[in-house]
């Protein structure tokens, strides 16, 4: 039950030291005290703890706290330890006399809130335990983990709604980061049925400044944006590990207080930088996604991404690290095509249906959109979230609005060429027809005699993949999972397809684009085969792991690279591609062309061993022979055949003479009779 809820305000300046709640902190912390089921949405640095641990100390019994990270948890239990709270965590990082003081508390009924990993709920001893000691409530952090489809996935959580209704005791579930999709999963997921009372506080973090830019040297822009707040602590997140690395050392070489921070360090490399970062002022951590979630440091000035988020609620789980004292933040992301196609492989090549790759490519493209906003940052950031009362003035494109144009005419050229190759092209082909460029795929195709070859001769090729940029951030394009990343056309196109809409761009991204004569990054594959690559190495993957045998073990990245520019459509193609034996090709033949062609080509297994050889296009012929003759010439005979064993072995001895066919096991007079004139005609044609 429940104490006197009147005591909130108390507790709130005894124990926690703050004389007022921040904006609606309030009105969740009674409803949490109250023990009603709740869903807060709480922008980074709103406050969510707090919303959680005074109703804990407002409630009889314990409220058991599922959270991610053990780093934040033992920051949280020191915090409140310091504060005068009974508060713990069953952590692998804890000394044996951290975990003897929390049962010994466990046991005499005196801790107030208990602290586990998700993954702790497997063990077998938890659920009695907890059933034991009198849990009153649960309070998930970063809720968020329990979308099996997010960014931040953890299985374990999972077992959250199991556990509520095992305890049979509210649920209060906490985070920054969940578009209406992703809190609709949560309440299935944790609340099983119950509707929980939800609290969206807005996603607005007016302090933070955004920006970005596209790269122009990318290396140099973080040095300049680094310099312009030296002293300051940052967060710089880079796509690879190789990459955090190296901008450390370029950061440290020019004078900054700088280390890398990514997921292949030892475990007490990274506890050392968390430490560091917690500590120092002024210190900059330049990191991959690893560095992140329970990163709890006020003071962060700034947070720039040397490359591409992975969709739009990373980027703003990312900067929402900086700034949570409520002073002034800035942010700046560099974007550029190679992240653009980075992203697209990295979606490609997971695992997920093709419904999820769908939705993944549209939160890329809300992305995207982002990047190339005509107006304020903050509108198009918080529309995505469903809110659309802005006030902004604190932003790039607020401080120095981009040049726009009316791109509908192009727009619609683009589409055009688009729906006349029937949505199975990306868009380097049909950059290609619009330009006029005659490669020998578009001739090939024909669609150099399409109506919209060479009619969008005012855009250069980069100024081009500037454009179709700016159509996929205003969701008119997608790339298909299920076509290796072919464009189709969202209803949202149609009204501009048919003269019923217009639409601006902008002029600043084409001309920055085509200006830009840099050489770009040397792709493994063109553009156009980068999605069938990608759904090569996806099926890879997925085999590799059901052997547990490296990835190239099963094919090579080169091999995969000569299927992708070839797309071999039989097994006796594929049988051709360099790295594909006797014996691979029987193992994962057919699973790499149905990836290719879209469907399995059905042939038997003696056929399979001969695919890519001579023999192969023989025995071909001779299945073709025995059919027609099967019943004789005249269709009225007796029913002969042979196995598929005699065949291969006359496509591969190849007898000259009625004598040698006959001398072939399996065959005999009967059917030398019947099938030797043509079986020899067969051989001699074959050479």
């Amino acid at each position: 039950m429940p104490r006197d809820s009147a005591s909130a305000d108390v507790l709130l300046s005894d124990v926690f030291g703050f004389g007022a709640f921040r904006p609606g902190q309030e009105e969740i912390v009674r409803a949490v005290a109250d023990g009603r089921n709740v869903l807060a949405i709480m922008p980074t640095g709103g406050g969510k703890s707090l919303c959680f641990q005074l109703p804990a100390l407002m409630r009889d019994g314990v409220t058991v706290v599922i959270s991610p990270l053990i780093a934040l948890m033992r920051d949280q239990v020191r915090g409140l330890r310091e504060s005068g709270v009974a508060a713990g965590a069953l952590t692998s990082g804890n000394t044996q006399e951290e975990t003897e003081t929390v049962w010994q508390e466990l046991e005499s009924g005196a801790l107030k809130l208990l602290y586990l990993a998700p993954e702790r709920l497997a063990a077998g001893g938890t659920i009695s335990m907890l059933r034991r000691i009198g849990v009153s409530m649960i309070a998930v952090d970063e809720a968020h983990c329990v979308s099996q489809w997010g960014h931040d996935f953890r299985p374990d959580y999972l077992r959250i709604g199991e556990l509520r209704e095992l305890l049979d005791v509210p649920v209060a579930a906490f985070t920054a980061t969940a578009d209406a999709e992703t809190q609709d999963e949560i309440v299935t997921r944790l609340f099983a049925g119950v509707e929980p009372q939800r609290f969206l506080r807005g996603f607005d973090r007016p302090n933070i400044h955004l920006a970005f830019a596209g790269k122009d040297g990318p290396r140099r822009q973080i040095l300049d944006f680094a310099d312009a707040r030296k002293g300051q602590s940052g967060i710089v997140y880079c796509g690879t590990r190789a990459k955090t690395e190296g901008l450390s050392g370029a950061l440290r070489q020019a004078g900054h207080n700088a280390c890398f921070y990514h997921g292949g360090m030892d475990a007490e490399d990274r506890r050392a930088v968390e430490s560091r970062f917690a500590r120092e002022d002024g210190l900059i951590v330049v990191a991959t996604v690893a560095f992140g979630m329970g990163v709890d440091k006020p003071d962060i000035r700034w947070v720039a991404h040397a490359d591409l988020p992975k969709s739009i609620e990373a980027y703003y789980q990312e900067i929402g690290r900086a700034g949570r004292d409520g002073g002034p933040a800035e942010t700046m992301t560099l974007f550029g095509p190679e992240d653009i196609r980075l992203r697209r492989s990295q979606i490609d090549e997971g695992l997920a249906p093709p419904e999820r790759r769908a939705a993944d490519h549209g939160r890329l493209n809300a992305l995207l959109g982002l990047a190339e906003a005509l107006h304020c940052r903050r509108k198009t950031l918080l529309g995505y979230f469903g809110e659309t009362d802005v006030n902004c003035g604190n932003c790039d494109l607020c401080d120095q609005p981009a040049e726009v144009f009316d791109g509908t005419e192009a727009v619609r050229k683009a589409l055009s060429a688009a729906l006349r190759t029937g949505e199975y092209f990306g868009a380097g082909h049909l950059i290609d027809i619009l330009t006029g460029n005659l490669t020998d795929k578009v001739r090939d195709k024909g669609h150099d005699r399409l109506p919209t070859f060479g009619v969008g001769r005012e855009f250069d090729k980069r100024g081009w993949q500037a454009l179709f940029r700016q159509m996929m951030g205003h969701d008119l394009l997608r790339p298909d999972p299920e076509r290796h990343g072919a464009l189709r056309m969202t209803d949202a196109a149609l009204p501009l397809l048919r003269g019923e809409a217009q639409i601006d761009l902008r002029r600043d991204s084409i001309r920055a684009a085509s200006a830009s004569r840099r050489p770009a990054v040397k792709a493994m594959v063109s553009e156009e085969d980068a999605p069938l690559l990608s759904a090569l190495k996806a099926k890879r993957r997925a085999l590799a792991e059901a052997a547990r045998v490296p990835a190239y073990i099963i094919f090579n990245d080169r091999t995969l690279v000569e299927m992708a520019e070839t797309r071999p459509g039989t097994l006796d193609q594929m049988a051709r591609i360099g790295g594909v034996g006797a014996k691979k090709l029987e193992s994962y033949g057919t699973a790499f062309l149905e990836v290719i062609t879209g469907a399995e080509e059905e042939m038997h297994p003696v056929r399979r061993k001969m695919a890519g050889r001579a023999s192969g296009a023989l025995f071909d012929r001779l299945q073709e022979a025995q059919a027609r003759l099967s019943r004789g010439e005249d269709g009225t005979e007796k029913y002969l055949s042979c196995t598929t064993a005699t065949l291969r072995h006359i496509a591969e001895r190849r007898p000259g003479t009625a004598a040698d066919l006959e001398a072939i096991q399996g065959m005999g007079a009967q059917k030398v009779a019947r099938f030797g004139p043509a079986f020899l005609d067969a051989i001699h044609e074959a050479g």
